[in-house]
């Protein structure tokens, strides 16, 4: 019997401009789902007063989100390996009641 022949890898080609390219920091994320979707709203929360910008938005299809958690997942462990283990447990002061302003 033949074997089926793999579907070859495309190669695709990413646009970015510089902006893109340099990304944004953010020390906080707030996760929000529904049954259609998940929201990651990346925040930088400025040190030392009670105000934060929002820096980046994302919206994944709840297949997708599992994917990316899973990509996250092996990378940490590779990291790990490689640097030792991350400290678990809260982050650096107590966790902040985030809303959105205009």
């Amino acid at each position: 019997m033949a074997e089926t022949p793999k579907p070859q890898q495309q190669q695709v080609q990413i646009k970015a401009d510089e902006r893109e390219l340099l990304g944004q920091y953010a020390n906080l994320v707030v996760v929000h789902h529904n049954a259609e979707e998940f929201t990651l709203n990346f925040i930088y929360l400025f040190p030392s007063v009670p105000h934060g910008k929002l820096v980046g938005s994302l919206i994944l299809s709840p297949a997708h989100a599992k994917r990316l958690a899973k990509a996250l997942q092996e990378n940490v462990s590779r990291f790990e390996e490689q640097f030792g283990m991350l400290p678990e447990g809260p982050g650096p002061g107590p966790e902040p009641n985030v809303g959105f302003v205009q």
